[in-house]
Protein backbone atom coordinates (compact mmCIF):
# COMPACT_ATOMS: atom_id res chain seq x y z
CA UNK A 1 0.00 0.00 0.00
CA UNK A 2 1.67 3.59 -0.79
CA UNK A 3 1.59 6.40 1.22
CA UNK A 4 -1.00 8.03 -0.43
CA UNK A 5 -3.46 5.22 0.12
CA UNK A 6 -3.35 5.78 3.63
CA UNK A 7 -4.47 7.94 6.20
CA UNK A 8 -3.03 8.35 9.71
CA UNK A 9 -6.05 7.43 12.60
CA UNK A 10 -8.04 10.73 13.35
CA UNK A 11 -6.41 12.52 16.07
CA UNK A 12 -7.70 12.85 19.02
CA UNK A 13 -6.66 15.34 22.25
CA UNK A 14 -7.25 14.62 26.05
CA UNK A 15 -8.90 17.60 28.35
CA UNK A 16 -7.08 20.22 28.71
CA UNK A 17 -5.21 20.66 32.20
CA UNK A 18 -3.29 22.82 33.55
CA UNK A 19 0.33 22.39 32.89
CA UNK A 20 3.64 22.52 35.95
CA UNK A 21 6.15 24.85 35.33
CA UNK A 22 9.14 23.51 33.43
CA UNK A 23 11.69 22.48 35.91
CA UNK A 24 14.83 24.86 35.95
CA UNK A 25 18.49 23.74 36.46
CA UNK A 26 18.97 19.72 35.57
CA UNK A 27 16.76 17.23 36.61
CA UNK A 28 17.29 13.41 37.01
CA UNK A 29 15.08 12.55 34.41
CA UNK A 30 12.80 13.60 31.42
CA UNK A 31 9.91 11.54 30.59
CA UNK A 32 8.84 12.32 27.05
CA UNK A 33 5.35 11.39 26.60
CA UNK A 34 2.47 11.26 29.19
CA UNK A 35 0.95 7.85 28.39
CA UNK A 36 0.45 4.76 30.80
CA UNK A 37 4.34 4.11 29.90
CA UNK A 38 5.62 7.55 30.54
CA UNK A 39 3.60 7.91 33.66
CA UNK A 40 4.57 4.86 35.04
CA UNK A 41 7.66 5.62 34.80
CA UNK A 42 7.77 8.82 35.80
CA UNK A 43 6.00 7.47 39.02
CA UNK A 44 8.25 4.96 39.86
CA UNK A 45 11.32 7.71 39.68
CA UNK A 46 9.55 10.25 41.65
CA UNK A 47 8.64 7.98 44.59
CA UNK A 48 12.37 7.42 44.24
CA UNK A 49 12.85 11.12 45.30
CA UNK A 50 14.21 11.35 41.91
CA UNK A 51 12.97 14.75 40.24
CA UNK A 52 11.48 13.80 37.04
CA UNK A 53 9.30 16.30 34.26
CA UNK A 54 6.65 14.53 32.18
CA UNK A 55 6.53 16.09 28.25
CA UNK A 56 3.06 15.52 27.53
CA UNK A 57 2.03 16.53 23.98
CA UNK A 58 -1.63 15.55 24.61
CA UNK A 59 -2.43 13.01 21.72
CA UNK A 60 -2.26 9.89 23.03
CA UNK A 61 -3.16 6.71 21.12
CA UNK A 62 -6.05 5.49 22.60
CA UNK A 63 -8.32 9.05 23.03
CA UNK A 64 -10.50 8.03 20.77
CA UNK A 65 -12.17 5.41 22.51
CA UNK A 66 -14.67 5.13 25.34
CA UNK A 67 -12.88 3.09 27.41
CA UNK A 68 -9.90 1.17 28.41
CA UNK A 69 -10.62 -2.96 28.67
CA UNK A 70 -8.59 -6.00 30.04
CA UNK A 71 -6.94 -4.35 32.52
CA UNK A 72 -7.67 -5.54 35.78
CA UNK A 73 -9.38 -3.11 38.45
CA UNK A 74 -9.58 -0.46 35.50
CA UNK A 75 -11.25 -2.34 33.13
CA UNK A 76 -14.09 0.31 31.52
CA UNK A 77 -12.27 3.54 32.33
CA UNK A 78 -12.12 6.34 30.08
CA UNK A 79 -8.27 6.75 29.18
CA UNK A 80 -8.55 10.30 30.08
CA UNK A 81 -9.80 9.14 33.24
CA UNK A 82 -6.43 7.18 33.64
CA UNK A 83 -4.50 9.77 32.41
CA UNK A 84 -5.64 12.13 35.00
CA UNK A 85 -5.22 9.70 37.96
CA UNK A 86 -2.05 9.18 36.83
CA UNK A 87 -1.01 13.13 36.13
CA UNK A 88 -1.95 13.46 40.25
CA UNK A 89 -0.01 10.48 41.34
CA UNK A 90 3.05 11.48 39.90
CA UNK A 91 2.57 14.84 41.64
CA UNK A 92 1.62 14.01 44.59
CA UNK A 93 5.25 12.71 44.68
CA UNK A 94 6.90 15.82 43.72
CA UNK A 95 7.08 14.79 39.97
CA UNK A 96 6.13 17.63 36.93
CA UNK A 97 3.87 16.94 34.34
CA UNK A 98 4.09 19.71 31.76
CA UNK A 99 2.14 20.11 28.64
CA UNK A 100 3.93 21.10 25.25
CA UNK A 101 5.56 19.93 22.14
CA UNK A 102 9.17 17.89 22.24
CA UNK A 103 11.27 19.61 18.77
CA UNK A 104 14.72 18.33 19.57
CA UNK A 105 16.45 15.75 22.17
CA UNK A 106 20.17 15.46 22.18
CA UNK A 107 23.22 14.78 23.88
CA UNK A 108 24.66 17.85 25.89
CA UNK A 109 28.12 17.75 27.33
CA UNK A 110 28.55 16.01 30.83
CA UNK A 111 29.12 17.06 34.26
CA UNK A 112 32.19 17.74 35.53
CA UNK A 113 32.03 14.42 37.22
CA UNK A 114 31.91 12.70 33.93
CA UNK A 115 27.68 11.80 34.13
CA UNK A 116 25.69 12.04 30.99
CA UNK A 117 23.14 15.07 30.37
CA UNK A 118 20.89 15.66 27.57
CA UNK A 119 19.03 18.78 26.17
CA UNK A 120 15.25 18.39 25.60
CA UNK A 121 13.58 21.82 23.74
CA UNK A 122 9.90 22.33 23.47
CA UNK A 123 8.32 24.10 20.15
CA UNK A 124 7.83 27.16 21.84
CA UNK A 125 11.74 27.69 22.97
CA UNK A 126 11.82 26.27 26.08
CA UNK A 127 14.27 23.84 27.37
CA UNK A 128 15.19 21.71 30.60
CA UNK A 129 18.48 19.18 30.72
CA UNK A 130 17.96 16.26 32.21
CA UNK A 131 21.00 13.31 33.55
CA UNK A 132 18.58 10.17 31.99
CA UNK A 133 15.81 10.37 29.59
CA UNK A 134 13.08 7.50 29.29
CA UNK A 135 11.34 8.38 25.41
CA UNK A 136 7.53 6.95 25.59
CA UNK A 137 5.94 8.70 22.81
CA UNK A 138 3.80 6.03 21.62
CA UNK A 139 2.88 5.50 18.02
CA UNK A 140 0.62 6.50 15.40
CA UNK A 141 -1.96 4.43 13.67
CA UNK A 142 -1.84 4.61 9.56
CA UNK A 143 -5.32 3.46 8.00
CA UNK A 144 -5.91 2.13 4.91
CA UNK A 145 -7.42 4.75 2.65
CA UNK A 146 -11.17 4.24 2.76
CA UNK A 147 -13.87 6.98 2.42
CA UNK A 148 -15.65 7.41 5.73
CA UNK A 149 -13.29 4.43 7.64
CA UNK A 150 -11.29 7.11 9.68
CA UNK A 151 -14.01 8.82 11.40
CA UNK A 152 -15.35 5.20 12.95
CA UNK A 153 -11.67 4.60 14.30
CA UNK A 154 -12.37 3.04 18.20
CA UNK A 155 -15.65 3.22 17.81
CA UNK A 156 -16.98 0.53 15.30
CA UNK A 157 -13.60 0.66 13.53
CA UNK A 158 -11.35 -1.28 15.70
CA UNK A 159 -8.11 -3.02 15.67
CA UNK A 160 -7.88 -5.52 19.14
CA UNK A 161 -10.37 -7.84 19.67
CA UNK A 162 -9.18 -7.71 23.43
CA UNK A 163 -9.45 -4.06 23.42
CA UNK A 164 -12.94 -3.75 21.89
CA UNK A 165 -14.35 -7.80 21.48
CA UNK A 166 -16.48 -8.06 24.07
CA UNK A 167 -18.40 -4.76 23.40
CA UNK A 168 -18.51 -5.84 19.69
CA UNK A 169 -19.76 -9.55 20.48
CA UNK A 170 -22.55 -11.39 18.10
CA UNK A 171 -22.39 -8.07 15.60
CA UNK A 172 -22.14 -8.38 11.94
CA UNK A 173 -17.83 -7.75 12.10
CA UNK A 174 -15.86 -7.49 8.48
CA UNK A 175 -12.08 -7.66 8.47
CA UNK A 176 -10.54 -5.40 6.30
CA UNK A 177 -7.59 -6.61 5.49
CA UNK A 178 -4.42 -4.77 5.41
CA UNK A 179 -1.83 -7.66 4.66
CA UNK A 180 -0.35 -11.00 6.35
CA UNK A 181 -1.27 -9.77 10.22
CA UNK A 182 -5.13 -9.08 9.12
CA UNK A 183 -5.18 -13.24 9.12
CA UNK A 184 -4.15 -13.81 12.95
CA UNK A 185 -7.10 -11.36 14.24
CA UNK A 186 -9.77 -12.92 11.67
CA UNK A 187 -9.45 -16.12 13.72
CA UNK A 188 -9.94 -13.75 17.64
CA UNK A 189 -12.94 -12.08 16.25
CA UNK A 190 -14.29 -15.20 14.52
CA UNK A 191 -14.43 -16.35 18.85
CA UNK A 192 -16.67 -13.16 19.19
CA UNK A 193 -19.49 -13.55 16.42
CA UNK A 194 -20.71 -15.77 13.63
CA UNK A 195 -21.59 -13.57 11.04
CA UNK A 196 -17.26 -12.98 10.13
CA UNK A 197 -16.41 -11.58 6.72
CA UNK A 198 -13.16 -11.30 5.18
CA UNK A 199 -12.01 -8.60 2.96
CA UNK A 200 -9.29 -9.32 0.87
CA UNK A 201 -9.12 -5.66 -0.28
CA UNK A 202 -6.45 -6.09 -2.68
CA UNK A 203 -4.61 -8.54 -0.15
CA UNK A 204 -2.81 -11.77 -0.84
CA UNK A 205 -4.81 -14.77 1.25
CA UNK A 206 -3.17 -18.40 0.33
CA UNK A 207 -5.44 -21.48 -0.46
CA UNK A 208 -4.54 -22.47 2.79
CA UNK A 209 -5.93 -20.28 4.58
CA UNK A 210 -8.88 -20.09 2.34
CA UNK A 211 -9.77 -23.16 3.19
CA UNK A 212 -9.10 -22.60 7.40
CA UNK A 213 -11.75 -19.30 7.19
CA UNK A 214 -14.20 -21.59 5.40
CA UNK A 215 -14.13 -24.55 7.94
CA UNK A 216 -14.83 -21.57 10.82
CA UNK A 217 -17.49 -20.34 8.45
CA UNK A 218 -15.51 -17.34 7.67
CA UNK A 219 -16.82 -15.66 4.21
CA UNK A 220 -14.48 -14.63 2.03
CA UNK A 221 -14.88 -11.30 -0.12
CA UNK A 222 -12.26 -10.22 -2.82
CA UNK A 223 -14.03 -7.22 -4.43
CA UNK A 224 -12.02 -4.51 -3.14
CA UNK A 225 -13.88 -2.14 -0.56
CA UNK A 226 -14.23 1.08 -1.95
CA UNK A 227 -16.04 3.24 0.66
CA UNK A 228 -17.64 2.91 4.03
CA UNK A 229 -21.53 3.28 4.10
CA UNK A 230 -23.07 4.66 7.16
CA UNK A 231 -27.29 4.83 7.70
CA UNK A 232 -29.21 7.57 8.71
CA UNK A 233 -28.09 8.10 12.47
CA UNK A 234 -23.98 8.32 11.06
CA UNK A 235 -23.48 4.36 12.48
CA UNK A 236 -21.47 2.45 10.53
CA UNK A 237 -23.98 0.08 8.23
CA UNK A 238 -21.83 -1.50 5.98
CA UNK A 239 -19.31 -1.24 3.07
CA UNK A 240 -19.49 -0.84 -0.42
CA UNK A 241 -17.78 -2.80 -3.00
CA UNK A 242 -15.98 -1.75 -6.41
CA UNK A 243 -19.37 -3.53 -8.12
CA UNK A 244 -21.42 -1.10 -5.88
CA UNK A 245 -22.84 -3.91 -4.16
CA UNK A 246 -23.59 -2.95 -0.50
CA UNK A 247 -22.20 -6.00 2.23
CA UNK A 248 -24.24 -4.74 6.05
CA UNK A 249 -21.82 -4.81 8.96
CA UNK A 250 -21.63 -2.82 11.92
CA UNK A 251 -18.23 -3.26 12.97
CA UNK A 252 -14.86 -2.95 11.00
CA UNK A 253 -11.48 -5.11 12.10
CA UNK A 254 -8.54 -3.55 11.11
CA UNK A 255 -4.84 -3.90 11.54
CA UNK A 256 -3.30 -0.38 11.30
CA UNK A 257 0.31 0.11 10.24
CA UNK A 258 2.04 1.37 13.33
CA UNK A 259 4.63 3.70 13.32
CA UNK A 260 6.52 5.57 15.97
CA UNK A 261 6.65 8.51 16.61
CA UNK A 262 9.77 9.96 15.99
CA UNK A 263 9.72 13.08 15.18
CA UNK A 264 11.93 15.48 17.24
CA UNK A 265 14.08 12.76 18.79
CA UNK A 266 16.41 12.31 15.59
CA UNK A 267 19.59 13.87 17.78
CA UNK A 268 19.27 10.60 20.14
CA UNK A 269 20.06 8.47 17.61
CA UNK A 270 17.83 5.57 18.44
CA UNK A 271 18.05 3.06 15.96
CA UNK A 272 14.50 1.97 14.63
CA UNK A 273 13.42 -1.37 13.05
CA UNK A 274 10.45 -2.38 11.19
CA UNK A 275 8.39 -4.80 12.13
CA UNK A 276 7.19 -7.72 9.40
CA UNK A 277 3.65 -6.74 8.57
CA UNK A 278 3.36 -4.18 11.59
CA UNK A 279 5.21 -0.92 11.07
CA UNK A 280 8.22 0.75 12.22
CA UNK A 281 9.29 1.17 16.34
CA UNK A 282 12.42 1.88 18.30
CA UNK A 283 14.95 -1.01 19.23
CA UNK A 284 15.02 -1.89 23.29
CA UNK A 285 16.20 -3.98 25.26
CA UNK A 286 15.42 -5.70 28.60
CA UNK A 287 14.02 -2.78 31.19
CA UNK A 288 14.29 -0.36 27.71
CA UNK A 289 17.39 -0.04 27.83
CA UNK A 290 18.56 0.99 24.12
CA UNK A 291 22.13 1.36 22.27
CA UNK A 292 22.56 5.06 23.56
CA UNK A 293 23.67 5.04 27.00
CA UNK A 294 21.51 7.12 29.27
CA UNK A 295 17.98 6.80 26.90
CA UNK A 296 15.16 3.97 27.62
CA UNK A 297 12.08 3.26 25.49
CA UNK A 298 9.22 2.32 26.93
CA UNK A 299 5.53 1.32 25.86
CA UNK A 300 3.98 1.26 22.09
CA UNK A 301 6.68 3.34 20.89
CA UNK A 302 9.15 -0.07 21.04
CA UNK A 303 6.28 -2.45 21.57
CA UNK A 304 3.48 -1.55 19.20
CA UNK A 305 0.80 -4.21 20.35
CA UNK A 306 1.29 -3.33 23.88
CA UNK A 307 -1.98 -3.07 25.57
CA UNK A 308 -2.27 -0.55 28.29
CA UNK A 309 -1.62 -2.30 31.49
CA UNK A 310 1.53 -3.93 29.21
CA UNK A 311 2.72 -0.31 28.41
CA UNK A 312 2.47 0.96 31.61
CA UNK A 313 4.61 -2.08 33.71
CA UNK A 314 7.09 -1.56 30.60
CA UNK A 315 7.07 2.04 31.94
CA UNK A 316 7.47 0.87 35.39
CA UNK A 317 10.33 -1.68 34.44
CA UNK A 318 12.35 1.55 32.63
CA UNK A 319 12.02 3.65 35.75
CA UNK A 320 13.47 1.52 37.72
CA UNK A 321 16.33 0.78 35.97
CA UNK A 322 16.96 4.24 35.35
CA UNK A 323 16.75 4.78 38.85
CA UNK A 324 19.49 1.44 39.55
CA UNK A 325 21.94 3.28 37.00
CA UNK A 326 21.43 7.02 38.71
CA UNK A 327 22.23 5.44 42.09
CA UNK A 328 25.45 3.98 40.43
CA UNK A 329 26.60 7.61 39.11
CA UNK A 330 25.31 8.95 42.36
CA UNK A 331 28.60 6.68 43.71
CA UNK A 332 30.52 7.04 41.80
CA UNK A 333 30.96 10.74 42.10
CA UNK A 334 30.78 10.71 45.72
CA UNK A 335 33.65 8.42 45.17
CA UNK A 336 35.27 10.76 43.14
CA UNK A 337 34.62 13.88 45.37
Amino acid sequence: MTDNEKQEATAVTTPAYASDALAEGTVDAVVIGGGAAGLNGALILARSLRSVVVIDSGSPRNAPADAVHGLIALDGTPPSEILRRGREQVRQYGGRVVHGEVVSAEPAAPSADGDLRFTVTLADGRRITARRVLVATGLKDVLPEVPGLAKHWGDSVVHCPYCHGWEVRDEPIGVLATGPASIGPTFLFRQLTADLTYFTHGTDLDEDTRARFAARGIRVIDTPVTEIVDDADGALAGVRLADGQVVARRVLGVVPQMQARTRGLEGLGLPVHDLPNVGRAFASGPDGTTEVPGVWVAGNVTDPVAQVGASAAAGALAGIDINKKLAVADTDAALQG
